[in-house]
């Protein structure tokens, strides 16, 4: 709006696995930080291929698994998002590419994973007296032992977090 760019620009909300758009409809696509939390995340790309024009750019952020991340290792993190997997660089790749998409540029910064939820941890921990009369001590703790996991994972090279950017053909 600062910039008078406004008109150029609509900010949707939806099911990404199930947009209520129609076919063809959007030259970008952007998803900030949220895939992870699809149980279906192949789903998530086929949407973004339907409502994408030829030639629309999808553009994501996701805190993701390493590619050779140990079967079986981030048990307590999944735990934490209420799901089996999450997504790697790779496997968002294939999806990509099956459904027709040119890898653009990724950009992987994994380091700043588990340095932002240290962050988070910090600060819960900092202001854990204030939130008690806002949520309960069980919460709390849960949110501590959640967030250490994360760190934990990322600081041990089982997490990574990027940039991805894909063209549709």
């Amino acid at each position: 709006k600062e910039q008078g760019l406004d008109h150029l620009i609509d900010v949707e909300q939806g099911n990404f696995e199930d947009l209520p758009y129609e076919d063809n409809s959007y030259d970008i696509v952007w998803c900030q930080d949220s895939i992870l939390h699809s149980g279906n995340k192949e789903l998530v790309f086929k949407e973004v291929a339907r409502v994408l024009k030829p030639g629309g750019h999808f553009i994501f952020t996701d805190p993701m698994q390493a590619d050779d991340c140990p079967e079986g290792v981030l048990g307590p993190v999944l735990k934490q998002i209420h799901l089996d997997s999450m997504g790697s660089v790779e496997k968002y790749r294939k999806m990509a590419n099956d459904l027709g998409m040119d890898e653009i540029e990724t950009i992987e910064q994994a380091a700043l994973l588990p340095r932002h939820y240290g962050r988070v941890l910090e600060e819960l921990k900092k202001n854990e007296n204030m939130l008690q009369d806002k949520v309960s001590q069980e919460y709390i703790d849960h949110m501590k032992e959640g967030l250490g996991h994360w760190v934990e994972k990322g600081n041990n090279g089982y997490l990574n977090w990027g940039i991805l950017h894909f063209k549709l053909q």
